[in-house]
């Protein structure tokens, strides 16, 4: 890819409408990319099931927070250990066989923690989650790119996101209704594992309906005589300061996020005493107000630049986040989480094209995987830290560590990309 097409993206096109070029470019989407999108409407839905119900399921069998904690750290550390192979085995593999693999490992593995509910089987399969998502995750950013221009990139990007997000606040707005209806066909309490688990069940068997799309792609792979495996390493040994600026803001970021995003249902219910229903309606119109900023967002970065975009929401999101964690009022923590999670989400796909394109093409598994290991580095270990902090003293201690991380990732943002008028200039943009 040459400098001069990735300026043109950042430049407004004359005589056209903001309508008519995110059409134009939505149009311009391969096949592969069209049944990418398609496999994640169903994969969103299953993650927004799991994401309502998976914890209240762990606590109606009579474990705590501190368990919950240790669950999401096993998740996120197996992901952050396997991501680096994961990248090698993308490379190989494909994307295709990725994402296949990475779909049905969900669904088994919700499966088999259904049929099988203990601890130990917990770990184990929230283990196998964790590769699943180093090994989808990793690949995501390598096959967009793969099956995209430089004109519809960032569109595709931010709409995948988008719709992920939609496809899950349908799951969420699902999975806060599907307790009572599974109690009223069993004759047990709503909130009774049962209930439960039969809930569950839905998010195991669509986990696996999205694979279909994914069986339906072409395979775009190269052969083994055309990659370099030293390619990646050199990449790294020629660009160290490049790739610490890139990485690092999403490790801090995830060190904060850790803390609270996957306790934010457990928050609701315990700081603010609201329904299993009533989560699930926040939570979807949560993620359906994240699906509308993701695809926005494209159009913002087109017009004033990818790194001015991320920066600006980001920081943007912080005030609001303090709302959500210290206001006393329950309205007023919904709104501010809608707000704090549009403009906070809305960066991560204009972040992921901005790594993506300053990449050569040999390289983007191995710089995904470290990507995916920053991002994954905080939920390894933050959510059992947070967990411990909620046993002793609530939510004050996760949500202010988290303020504290989110404004130190801008400070690099503006430090590194922004500073005395650098923008998106300094970074040397390899050919393709």
């Amino acid at each position: 890819m040459k400098l001069e097409d990735i300026k043109s993206e950042t430049e407004p096109e004359e005589r056209r409408s903001v309508l008519s070029t995110y059409l134009s470019r939505v149009h311009a989407f391969s096949g592969n990319a069209r049944l990418f999108l398609l496999s994640l409407l169903f994969f969103g839905v299953a993650m927004g099931i799991s994401q309502l119900l998976f914890n209240f399921y762990v606590l109606s069998l009579g474990y705590n927070e501190a368990t919950l904690g240790n669950l999401v750290t096993a998740r996120s550390l197996t992901s952050l250990i396997a991501a680096l192979p994961m990248g090698y085995l993308t490379d190989r593999i494909g994307g295709k066989n990725a994402f296949l693999i990475g779909y049905l490992s969900y669904g088994v593995s919700m499966a088999l923690m259904l049929l099988f509910p203990s601890v130990p089987v917990f770990i184990s399969m929230n283990v196998l989650q964790g590769v699943a998502q180093a090994l989808s995750g990793v690949a995501t950013g390598p096959f967009l790119m793969e099956n995209s221009g430089a004109k519809e990139r960032t569109y595709l990007f931010s709409l995948s996101s988008g719709l992920r997000m939609t496809a899950t606040s349908i799951g969420e707005w699902l999975g806060g209704y599907l307790p009572g209806w599974a109690a009223s066909l069993i004759a047990v309490s709503a909130v009774s594992s049962q209930a439960y688990g039969w809930s569950l069940w839905v998010m195991a068997f669509l986990s696996l309906a999205s694979a279909v799309p994914v069986i339906l792609m072409k395979a775009k792979m190269r052969s083994l005589s055309q990659r370099s495996a030293f390619a990646p390493v050199s990449f790294i040994r020629k660009n160290p300061g490049l790739l610490g600026k890139l990485i690092l803001p999403s490790l801090v970021i995830s060190i904060g996020a850790g803390m609270i995003m996957p306790f934010m249902n457990v928050f609701f219910r315990n700081v603010h005493n609201q329904s299993d229903a009533a989560i699930g309606v926040i939570f979807a119109w949560g993620s359906l107000a994240m699906g509308v900023g993701l695809v926005v967002a494209p159009a913002l970065a087109e017009r004033f630049g990818k790194i001015q975009v991320v920066t600006a929401t980001q920081a943007l999101s912080i005030p609001f986040l303090a709302l959500l964690g210290f206001a006393p009022w329950f309205e007023v923590s919904v709104v501010a989480y809608y707000i704090r999670l549009t403009l906070m989400n809305m960066s991560g796909p204009i972040y992921s094209t901005f790594t993506m394109e300053r990449v050569d093409p040999e390289s983007r598994g191995m710089i995904a995987s470290l990507s995916s290991m920053a991002s994954n580095f905080g939920w390894a270990f933050s959510p059992t830290i947070s967990g411990l902090l909620q046993v002793r003293s609530g939510f004050q201690w996760p949500f202010t560590i988290t303020i504290i991380t989110y404004m130190i990732a801008i400070g690099m943002y503006y430090a590194w990309f922004l500073a005395k008028g650098k923008g998106e200039q300094p970074v040397e943009m390899p050919a393709e």
